[in-house]
């Protein structure tokens, strides 16, 4: 059983995915409109607009949906890196049994579709493409759950997070090994000196916000010069934020009531500011609430919001303008390629993968989840979307026709996903409701 204590959390998880989900949606909806639209040179235009940072002759001058594709979605990597380390340590990855059943489908529905691909793919100008149609979309697929009612289990939310956190990991691997290249060495063994520097100090507890974020910078700024994709640097920096907390509960509650003793104790101030020993006493306290905190948890709660609610849909809103003319030319045998792995590629990968590891007596199904709600799942989680979109700029670079036709693809692959796995589950939940 779920713990109740650990319902709220993901919950309020649940339902800052499902809202960005529908930003996501809204977001790509005016992408389209605009960039179809009479203003449409403005809409190429403002995301080619040249931004310069830095010195003049050192310094790093990029058009602005590189900083956003480069920069902006360095955080949400990094948050996926947080993610992935909070499952890893006590979330649903944490132990063997919790873990094998969303690590299982996760390989399924990285194998398969990649399996897909490479089938169906008889070009070689197009064989790049095969890591599109790996990743799913946490947070639309978790809108589409939220959209379908209280009928869906908190299980199936949970497996789905579970196994799209590893399907990103394996994202991040692919883009790391396989979509980078020319490689500065030397830069990158720098960019590790200081990596290893900021994880020693995360093995004794030691976390120090602005030196973290200092060594960030110039981590990223290595990776983006060593030819290793700088969102790769933002998952890296992840490992090294502390989990544990520097006081336990009992501690804090004991020391919180005697600094909120030494406030009431306090004569009250004749002006509306503060007397000096009250001073000291807030101050004690927010060093206290500080030492409370988990680290990785407060980043995390710091950053969903900025990612889910900004940093996505203007990568969506960036990344998502296709135009469409009479005469536009597009490929289509990849656009049905990038379709069909995504939405038979994880259908197949994650349910024959699942199942597979109950029936080998590895994995059990979540509580209140039956065998049709994962194949529903599984159908969603087709829905590729924001990681998707990401590779499909890595693996088809500066080849216009092919992103745009890979954006088709992926568009066309997570609606059908998202409708047929929303289907299904909505039906087989209102089944088991009924029965």
């Amino acid at each position: 059983m779920i713990k109740s204590y650990l319902l709220t959390p993901f919950q309020k998880f649940v339902q800052l995915e499902s809202l960005s989900g529908i930003l996501l949606f809204s977001a790509t909806i005016i992408a389209m409109l605009w960039a179809n639209s009479p203003y449409g040179d403005t809409y190429q235009a403002l995301w080619e607009t040249k931004i310069n940072i830095g010195a003049k002759d050192f310094g790093i001058n990029k058009a602005l949906i590189l900083w956003i594709n480069d920069g902006l979605m360095a955080i949400f990597f990094f948050l996926i890196g947080l993610e992935i380390k909070r499952e890893l340590m006590v979330g649903e990855l944490n132990s063997v049994r919790k873990a094998t059943f969303p690590i299982f489908a996760a390989i399924g529905g990285i194998l398969v579709p990649f399996g897909l691909f490479v089938l169906f793919n008889d070009r070689p100008e197009t064989a790049g493409g095969w890591g599109i149609p790996m990743a799913t979309d946490i947070a639309f697929s978790l809108a589409i759950l939220k959209v379908l009612g209280k009928s869906v289990p908190l299980g199936l939310k949970i497996f789905l997070t579970a196994f799209a956190i590893v399907d990103d990991l394996g994202a991040v691997l692919v883009i790391a090994v396989f979509y980078s290249e020319g490689i500065a060495w030397f830069l990158l063994l720098y960019s590790f000196v200081l990596l290893a520097i900021l994880y020693a100090l995360a093995y004794r507890g030691v976390y120090i916000k602005y030196l973290n974020v200092i060594f960030g910078l110039i981590i990223w700024t290595l990776f983006l010069k060593s030819g290793i994709h700088p969102t790769i640097a933002g998952v890296l920096l992840a490992f090294a934020v502390p989990i544990r907390r520097k006081i336990d509960a009992s501690t804090f509650i004991e020391e919180l009531t005697a600094l909120l003793d030494k406030l009431k104790g306090a004569k009250a101030p004749a002006q509306k500011l503060l007397t000096e020993n009250q001073l000291t006493t807030v101050a004690e306290l927010e060093d206290l609430v500080d030492d409370f905190h988990s680290p990785l948890q407060y980043r995390e709660h710091q950053l969903h919001g900025w990612v889910a609610y900004f940093i996505m849909p203007v990568f969506a809103l960036a990344n998502a303008g296709i135009v469409f003319s009479a005469d536009m030319v597009l490929d289509t045998a990849l656009i049905v390629n990038i379709a069909v792995a995504l939405f038979v590629g994880k259908l197949i990968g994650i349910s024959l993968f699942s199942f597979l590891a109950v029936k080998l007596g590895l994995a059990e199904l979540p509580d209140g989840v039956n065998a049709w709600q994962i194949v529903g799942v599984a159908i969603l989680a087709g829905v590729g979307f924001t990681m998707s979109i990401f590779i499909a700029n890595l693996a088809f670079a500066g080849q216009l026709l092919l992103i745009d036709s890979a954006k088709i693809g992926i568009l066309v692959g997570s609606l059908v996903s998202g409708f047929v796995g929303a289907v299904v589950i909505k039906l087989r939940s209102a089944k088991t409701a009924v029965g």
